[in-house]
């Protein structure tokens, strides 16, 4: 049992600077420590991969897909089971033994991280974890350390993206190659940090067209967002809800609850499904059950129904809910139950009995509902009447509040952000930021709503996709449109999409409610100087400031 660790990956760090003995996010600090080693095998893999590819030579899809899955397993709020991180472990160390015999002989210097030769026992694993931790290297330029974890944690959001792409039949093998050399580049000593930036740019570019495939895998699968009215209240009778991000888990699971009286609720980043054609289509996806990720232990307790967490977002289950979760995919908690794939399906049979037996909430709430389903094909399908509505003066501007919710105070900010913007302003939002005020009534300029929900930080590429085509048709760079980006963040996948922002040179981000632990000073004053980067402020003093 590990009793230190060091983490500030995400923005609960603990005072701001990181969480020293166990997480924020709820791992302790033995997770911490087998999390550490495996970014640090990864790294070896990085290192012998990279080199494959120099000599022209190809790496096999599985591997791919390992290095993707595991990457993502160390992105906040995923997996919280340390035996199943020990099996990757395991299986990290066989695919980097591979790598390196199809590497052949090696000439210069190797890092550690590819010399090491993981133990065979948990312990052993946790006595070399310390070589791992991020602050191991004390001789590490604070700098050049800033920017290794910025380029780390960016490959952290991509694998997310990467693998939600490939478990739909979507993969690219500039995305998949790019692990290893941006893996390779987070230990290569040879890299100053003009060096790392540029690496770190090249890693937004790519991770647009990581976002772009899975842009194209969801809609190939269930069709284009379309706007759709969703109930946020609660119906009499079984249920099940599904949180997370993974379209095909629900999609499986809303087959194999069709016509057995269970109604199927989505919760946090689920909730722009009900927008696609292909999942709004059964009519037992019956509504939205609550907010944001962070409120769930609220939410879920004592809940009558169960509760299925695809992907990341899952905090510690209390003992009220406990025996009526279940985790899939790469989520996992130890002793929670946790549905298999086996032969590319999964088996919910457990989980829907759970349900019938609960039985249920008794009787019928008032109905309300909420407008969803803005993603860049419908949204452009007004697009005349936005350029008409900008031309006219009855649009002055456009506001994308979006991002990551979160616990830490200050994100009240967003809140206040969209009920002072201008009632000639509209308001983009994505991620589950937006249920901080995605429940208000903002009207309509004309026929369009003011809010308009572009969906998931999975479909952040439709929030680019937009701002790109409202720049074209008004024969304008992006960031001379009348568009402003007040963007929240918590955990990796927000970092990834931060830096194609920065990559596609796009300026004046405002970024909370905390900038992240891990940029310097230095790396902050780079920042500032390419790219205008800036926190928040106030609601009134940014509204003054960009409106005038």
């Amino acid at each position: 049992m590990c009793n230190t660790m060091f983490c500030y990956q995400c923005e609960q760090a603990i005072g701001g600077t990181g969480c020293v003995k166990a997480g924020a996010c709820g791992k302790d600090a033995t997770l911490a420590a087998l999390q550490d080693l495996l970014i640090y095998e990864l790294q070896g893999i990085g290192f012998y991969g990279q080199k494959l590819l120099s000599q022209g030579r190809k790496i096999k899809d599985e591997t791919h897909k390992f290095v993707m899955d595991a990457i993502f397993s160390t992105l906040t709020n995923v997996n919280f089971d340390g035996e199943r991180f020990v099996e990757l472990l395991k299986e990290a160390a066989l695919v980097k033994e591979e790598l390196k015999k199809a590497a052949g002989d090696i000439a210069g210097n190797v890092p550690e991280q590819a010399k090491y030769k993981l133990p065979a026992t948990k312990n052993e694993m946790l006595s070399d974890a310390v070589k791992a931790g991020i602050m191991a290297d004390t001789s590490l330029n604070e700098d050049i350390r800033s920017l290794r974890q910025i380029l780390v944690y960016g490959l952290k959001g991509m694998g997310a993206y990467a693998h939600h792409a490939y478990v739909l039949g979507q993969k690219n093998e500039e995305v998949n190659e790019f692990f290893y050399k941006g893996l390779a580049a987070s230990i290569d000593d040879g890299l100053d940090a003009g060096g790392l930036l540029n690496v770190i740019m090249e890693s937004g570019m790519v991770n647009l067209k990581c976002m772009e495939l899975l842009d194209t895998a969801n809609t190939g699968a269930y069709g284009n967002p379309e706007p759709t009215q969703v109930l946020i209240t609660k119906k009499k009778g079984p249920f099940i809800v599904v949180s997370g991000h993974d379209l095909k888990d629900l999609k499986e699971l809303l087959e194999q609850t069709e016509g057995k009286g269970i109604n199927i609720y989505t919760h946090g980043e689920m909730l722009p499904t009900h927008a696609y054609p292909e999942l709004k289509k059964y009519k037992h996806l019956i509504g939205n059950y609550g907010g944001a990720w962070q409120d769930q232990q609220k939410e879920f307790d004592g809940i009558p129904g169960c509760v299925l967490m695809t992907t990341n977002c899952i905090q510690k289950p209390g003992d009220t809910y406990k025996d009526r979760i279940f985790t899939s995919g790469l989520v996992g908690w130890t002793d929670v139950a946790h549905i298999e794939e086996k032969n590319g399906k999964k088996d919910f049979t457990p989980m829907i009995q759970k349900a019938l037996e609960l039985g249920g909430w008794t009787q019928d709430e008032e109905e309300k509902r909420i407008l969803v389903g803005f993603g860049h094909a419908a949204a452009l399908s007004h697009a005349d009447k936005i350029i008409e509505a900008v031309k006219a003066g009855a649009v002055k501007h456009f506001f994308l509040i979006g991002g990551c919710d979160g616990a830490k105070p200050g994100r009240n900010y967003y809140t206040e952000f969209a009920e002072k913007a201008p009632k000639d302003t509209v308001i983009l939002t994505l991620a589950c930021g937006k249920f901080r005020f995605n429940k208000m009534d903002f009207g309509t300029i004309g026929e369009l709503p003011r809010l308009l929900d572009v969906g998931q930080c999975n479909d952040a590429y439709s929030a680019i996709k937009i701002a790109l085509a409202l720049s074209e048709a008004f024969n304008v760079g992006v960031n001379e449109l009348p568009l402003s980006l007040i963007l929240s963040w918590y955990e990796q996948k927000a970092v990834c999409i931060l830096l194609t922002l920065l990559a596609l040179g796009i300026k004046n981000i405002r970024l909370g409610p905390t900038l992240p632990a891990f940029i310097t000073p230095n790396v902050l004053n780079i920042l500032v100087e390419k790219f205008n980067i800036m926190p928040i402020k106030t609601a009134d003093e940014d509204l003054k400031a960009i409106l005038g």
